[in-house]
């Protein structure tokens, strides 16, 4: 049984994916940054467990050697952590350097500390999966106003198309999906009700299907690039957004 780990399951997404690559037969290992969040979604799923600050290298491997150990090498990567850290809308002046640097550590530092240490692992086995997950906003300007969070997804995109050039010859691809608006957590239904009424009338009516996005849409998206369907494509990235894009 393949091993496949997914980073960022408090978000609702993360723990999504976990669920449906259980579903398709992977040995399912999770992770996130310690606290409660990460244990109460931990012990929901029920998936062997892992804590780590993913945006610090050495925590990082230790993290992958413990996997190892105790699972196996993981032949899937999803890299479901990020966000915007509990951030908000600010004006560039008074963004601080700690905000800005918090935001790439969760969406960037995470997702290339994590390859930087796996890949040798799938390189040994003739293949992998990596699979990011970007934004809507990675490709256009976000609608959540924070500069760090737009900034940040667009440098994950740029990230997954070098390391499909780079990991390509060695039997590993590296793709990227880009939610629309998904009702995942706490932040993202706050800045749902921050809209107001005609605000959501006016979101909703800009994506072709007529309704949000669900976690299992971007699941489901996941499905497909992490499983054997997916063996020729790479570099890519798949807008799951109901046609907004």
């Amino acid at each position: 049984m393949s091993v496949a780990l997914v980073s960022g399951i408090c978000g609702g997404i993360g723990a999504a994916i976990a669920r449906r690559l259980s579903r398709d037969g992977f040995q399912v290992v999770v992770t996130d940054r310690p606290g409660e969040a990460f244990e109460q979604a931990a012990a929901e799923l029920g998936f062997p467990a892992f804590e780590a600050d993913l945006g610090n290298k050495s925590n990082v491997a230790r993290l992958v050697d413990a996997v190892i150990t105790e699972q196996g090498a993981p032949e899937v990567l999803i890299n479901a952590a990020g966000g915007v850290c509990g951030q908000t809308r600010q004006p560039l002046d008074e963004v601080s350097e700690e905000d800005w640097r918090r935001v790439f550590a969760a969406n960037i530092d995470s997702a290339f500390f994590l390859a930087q240490v796996l890949v040798p692992k799938m390189r040994a086995l003739g293949s992998g999966r990596i699979v990011t997950i970007s934004s809507g906003a990675g490709l256009r300007p976000s609608l959540t106003g924070i500069q760090a969070y737009t900034a940040s997804k667009h440098a994950l995109i740029g990230l997954t198309r070098q390391l499909a050039l780079e990991l390509g010859p060695q039997g590993i691809t590296v793709n990227s999906i880009a939610p629309g608006f998904v009702l995942s957590n706490d932040a993202t239904r706050r800045q749902w009700e921050s809209y107001g009424e005609d605000g959501q009338k006016a979101l909703v009516e800009r994506i072709h299907l007529r309704r949000l996005g669900q976690p299992e849409d971007i699941a489901n998206a996941a499905s497909f690039l992490a499983g054997q369907d997916a063996g020729w494509i790479t570099g890519q990235v798949l807008c799951v957004d109901g046609g907004q894009s």
